[in-house]
């Protein structure tokens, strides 16, 4: 198995798109990127932890790649947004591919290059690609929020 770390707004619906996918063995929602330890979703949502609310992925490389998990995360969110999407408005909000190591980061930069070059979008894209640092796991409620909801 392996580990990849997506941000792209409202982590409920990306856990939920992510969960849903042949090969994703598992998923998990909480925070990266900021400061400070055992953020909690209101510290996060205040917009001064600088936490991304992030959606961990367990996936099994013989089933579903990581470049299959990089198209599916353009997809899934508008990465032209700088800190929102849609009504969702803050930093914890913002675009993000946390890499775990060198093979990652050279697969996201070129897919990130791949989606500059592409016909999808008008507007600069603003994603973030940086290291991944400790994963803050969410709440037990935000866990498979929407399915647990039968949405």
């Amino acid at each position: 198995m392996e580990i990849a770390y997506f941000a792209a707004g409202c982590f409920w619906g990306i856990e939920k798109k992510f969960s849903e996918m042949i090969g994703v063995c598992s998923t998990a929602v909480g925070y990266m990127g900021g400061d400070g330890s055992n953020p909690t979703y209101e510290q996060v949502c205040s917009g001064e932890s600088g936490h991304a609310e992030t959606v961990k992925v367990e996936f099994d490389p013989q089933q579903i790649s990581y470049a299959d998990l990089l198209e599916s995360f353009w997809q899934m969110h508008n990465p032209t947004c700088l800190n929102y999407q849609g009504w969702d408005i803050g930093t914890q909000y913002r675009s993000a591919i946390f890499i775990v190591d060198e093979g990652q980061r050279q697969q996201a930069e070129a897919s990130f290059q791949a989606e500059i070059g592409g016909a999808r979008r008008d507007e600069p894209i603003v994603t973030e690609i940086v290291p991944a640092q400790t994963f803050w796991r969410a709440e037990e409620y935000h866990q498979q929020y929407l399915a647990k909801r039968n949405r």
